[in-house]
């Protein structure tokens, strides 16, 4: 599916947090929203799934005007980064809430849970406790409690952030796998340029609410638009560089 963001804007006590952010995806295209703390990127990722509502703007599903539709109107997955799961549920149980909610059949349900199970490498996992499980394996049930919806578009707001940098780095070639097998159109917000030039086809780096760049990653790295995209990027290699 498309998305098309038109002029979208987000305005917290007269400040604008998204500021007139026009983007568009073509189907099974990851976008990566990039950019420091307090950009936007979140604030933007909300706005799609319809937990926060423009001030101005649009956001558009496959040409349709979804602005005003709440979240489960839209048939979208989204991935917290706090994953968000029910710690008294069980994995099946964290898994097969949103149909649940549909009131899908029990025999859907139990097919349904075991095909996104097995999509993140947690094949027969459904009676462990998530309090039992490690941070990335807390990670790959909240994906699949995502995937199990079967969206037509998948937004991921940091789901990497809370793991170690071993585990970052792994679990990032497995959503890369994963999102390219799927073919599913996918928003992914980082404040991280190795996730975004890992992850995405294209980058929109953000700041202060506006998209100062949106190209290939070859192409932010190699033509930065804006002395700012420049300065985030080498500053972010600086951070990164052994001392």
């Amino acid at each position: 599916m498309t998305l098309e963001l038109s002029g979208l804007t987000r305005r917290f006590a007269g400040r604008a947090v998204v500021d007139g952010l026009s983007l568009r995806l073509g189907r099974g295209e990851l976008l990566a929203l990039l950019g420091p703390s307090g950009c936007g990127k979140t604030t933007t990722l909300r706005m799609v799934a319809g937990h926060e509502r423009p001030d101005a703007g649009a956001v558009r599903l496959e040409g349709e005007d979804v602005t005003a539709l709440p979240p489960e109107g839209r048939d979208i997955g989204m991935v917290f980064q706090s994953y968000a799961l029910f710690p008294h549920l069980s994995v099946f149980g964290n898994v097969a809430f949103g149909l649940r909610c549909r009131k899908v059949s029990r025999e859907e349900e139990r097919s349904r849970v075991a095909d996104a199970l097995a999509l993140v490498g947690l094949a027969g996992r459904g009676r462990d406790r998530v309090t039992r499980l490690s941070g990335g394996e807390q990670q790959r049930v909240a994906l699949a409690r995502a995937l199990v919806l079967r969206p037509r578009l998948l937004l991921l707001d940091e789901p990497l952030s809370n793991l170690d940098a071993e585990l970052r780095y792994a679990t990032r070639s497995e959503l890369a796998d994963l999102q390219s097998r799927l073919s599913i159109t996918a928003v992914y917000v980082t404040h991280d340029q190795e996730e975004a030039l890992e992850l995405a086809h294209r980058i929109a780096v953000l700041k202060d609410g506006t998209c100062h760049q949106v190209g290939t990653p070859q192409q932010i790295l190699d033509d930065p638009a804006t002395s700012f995209v420049e300065t985030f990027l080498e500053r972010q290699r600086r951070d990164r560089a052994p001392t």
